[in-house]
């Protein structure tokens, strides 16, 4: 018989009921398609309240999701390519960038983005990495624009534009701009500028390389779908939803689940399995390939966040659409997303 401590750990290998049947038709999905196929969800939707406790980044892209791909991406094979499913809220620029290079030097551009539900922000950037994005009829994807301290990039340049321009032409307006700009960090015009030009240059080089490589005005093309998705003044609203006629509109390759039904289901099973989990269970992300490897980021409710969970530094660019809170009075976000 099994001691105390062979006990606990053999009940620590015995997956859960939740791990089992997201883990059964993770599989099913992958001998369906023949790719190596791997689930990027967080649970922010689910989980959002947790973010008065701090736990708002880890929601997020972030640099510790490098940990997970790797995990997940040993041992694969990767010689007919990969379905990444994605359902995130963005995140740090740096981190994606990261991972997405990551991605590309493991499968080249070999890549499908899968889009049950929401790849928003940072998560629209990774489906631009993409060679091709599958959505649904309900699916979206949302713009790129980088937040500072929770403020668009482009609307603070645009504002502060304004102001140099209105000043110019009459002085008297400096008194109306002067306690506006006075609430300007150091730096913050540069920085909105510089993280604006970030956003758009490695997307661009993305679709010009991956979606669109060998295309003629291949150059071109990039530049269009990244001008739209990330100016503010086009997109109007950080956390608007675009669905698939609006990314096709894009000339972005966008094919729909609908298109083959048997995917469809297989696919929505999947998404249906992850939510059940962050739904219903202590996970708020979930990194997992078909074959079973996982990392699973989980918090215990009404504890403190561990420090690997806390926020960014204050100005380190970010792209990500809103995370719900409660309603009740909560620090500044003063991090910058996309």
């Amino acid at each position: 018989m099994p001691s105390w401590d062979e006990l606990q750990k053999e009940i620590k290998e015995v997956p859960s009921a939740h791990d089992q049947i997201r883990r059964k038709y993770l599989a099913e999905l992958s001998e369906l398609t023949g790719r190596a196929t791997i689930v990027y969800y967080s649970g922010w939707n689910e989980k959002g309240h947790l973010a008065a406790q701090g736990l708002g980044p880890n929601f997020s892209v972030n640099d510790a999701d490098k940990n997970g791909f790797m995990a997940t991406i040993h041992n694969l094979d990767r010689t007919h390519g990969l379905d990444l499913i994605l359902h995130t809220p963005g995140g740090d620029v740096a981190a994606t960038e990261s991972i997405v290079e990551y991605l590309r030097s493991m499968f080249g551009t070999d890549i499908r983005v899968i889009v049950p539900h929401l790849a928003m922000s940072a998560g629209t950037m990774i489906a631009l990495a993409a060679k091709t994005i599958l959505m649904g009829k309900h699916s979206s994807l949302g713009p790129i624009d980088p937040q500072i301290m929770g403020v668009p990039a482009h609307g603070i340049l645009e504002e502060f534009n304004t102001a140099k321009e209105q000043i110019a032409v009459d002085q008297s307006q400096i008194a109306v701009w002067q306690p506006i700009i006075a609430k300007y960090t150091p730096t913050l015009v540069g920085e909105a500028d510089k993280s604006v030009r970030w956003a758009e240059a490695i997307t661009k080089s993305w679709l010009a390389s991956g979606m669109f490589d060998g295309e003629d005005n291949a150059e071109a093309k990039a530049e269009k779908a990244v001008k739209e998705l990330s100016s503010h003044s086009v997109t109007l609203a950080h956390n608007r939803h675009y669905g698939p006629p609006a990314v096709a509109a894009l000339g972005l390759k966008v094919k729909l689940l609908e298109d083959d039904p048997v995917i469809q289901e297989a696919v929505l099973t999947v998404h249906h399995a992850c939510v059940l989990t962050l739904s219903e269970t202590a996970a708020i992300k979930i990194i997992e390939n078909h074959l079973g490897s996982a990392q699973i980021s989980a918090v215990q409710v009404g504890m403190p966040a561990p420090p690997f969970m806390q926020g960014p530094p204050m100005m380190t660019p970010v792209i990500q659409a809103p995370i719900p809170q409660p309603p009740s009075e909560l620090p500044p976000d003063t991090s910058v997303r996309v």
